[in-house]
């Protein structure tokens, strides 16, 4: 794919829909950075409806630390391998505390040193909450990028690294959103929306299909 077809997909994404964001509920770095974690392998639609009992109750690092990992994981019980996660972020937590004041960092290597955040993880968060371009590459954006043809790769660090190269620079910072709800809501894996899809004619997919 050339950087002309490139900058027209995302022109035209951009124009549909100019200030994408998570469908994740957040309001702090922190809540975002738990929200991420607890959506490895869950829908956001099910971390959404855990963390809007759990954030009320207790959104910083020292009172989901309080919690413990029981008292965690009764609201978070809904979500799957919440023993773990809760595991995870409870271990979190206290290195927040401890070693960066309660605040979250804004470097990929601090974040993934905490319990349960790897490097899609720190990206998202580094992304979302701090406006850094990168570029988290999940199952959706990992079949768009190579389906399209927009940043082709075998592995998803491969893809990331296409995506940073390849996405023009003016749209790269909202990339990420674009690229997911893409894949979510058009470019689905079992049977790809062609026919209502808005970058259809630019698209090098070779096997399009047509809506029901």
């Amino acid at each position: 794919m050339n950087a002309a077809k490139r900058l027209e997909i995302f022109r035209r994404l951009h124009e549909d829909n100019p200030d994408p964001k998570t469908e994740l509920a957040y309001s702090t770095p922190f809540e975002l950075l738990v929200a991420v974690t607890l959506s490895a392998q869950s829908t956001d639609v099910g971390v959404n409806k855990a963390t809007a009992r759990l954030f009320p109750v207790a959104n910083t690092p020292q009172a989901i630390h309080a919690l413990g990992v029981e008292g965690l994981s009764e609201y978070i019980k809904t979500i799957g391998l919440y023993n773990s996660k809760a595991k995870n972020v409870i271990e979190a937590c206290r290195l927040l505390i401890e070693r960066h004041g309660g605040e979250v960092p804004q470097t990929r290597e601090a974040l993934e040193a905490l319990p349960g955040v790897g490097r899609k993880t720190a990206n998202v968060v580094l992304n979302t909450a701090f406006r850094q371009p990168t570029m988290a590459v999940d199952t959706h954006i990992f079949r768009v990028s190579n389906r399209t043809g927009i940043a082709p790769g075998k592995t998803v660090l491969e893809v990331e690294k296409k995506l940073i190269k390849f996405v023009p620079k003016d749209y790269l910072l909202d990339a990420h959103h674009w690229l997911i709800l893409h894949g979510r809501y058009v470019c689905q894996a079992r049977k790809p929306r062609c026919g209502s899809c808005r970058i259809e004619d630019l698209c090098e997919y070779k096997h399009k299909a047509c809506d029901d």
